[in-house]
């Protein structure tokens, strides 16, 4: 099970909307998401603290942001 981190901060309207459609996607059982506060580092904040929310994968690298596109957990597009 492939692992992903959902950045965003507390009281996020548009953090929330994206981990609905995040956990609404089909393929959304083949991950392990967790989820963590773009505050609660110093390079989270100064990286993506103006970008939230932010998905990355294992590597850290991004996978969405802002809006869900449901093709980034679509088996061949990285996911």
């Amino acid at each position: 099970m492939r692992q992903l981190l959902l950045l965003g901060r507390p009281d996020c309207h548009l953090c929330e909307v994206f981990e609905a459609a995040l956990h609404a996607h089909p393929d959304a059982g083949r991950y392990r998401i967790e989820h963590a506060c773009v505050d609660d580092r110093g390079e989270w904040r100064m990286r993506y603290g103006r970008r939230i929310p932010v998905l990355l994968d294992e590597a850290g690298e991004v996978l969405g942001e802002g809006v869900f596109d449901p093709a980034v957990l679509t088996p061949g597009n990285g996911g």
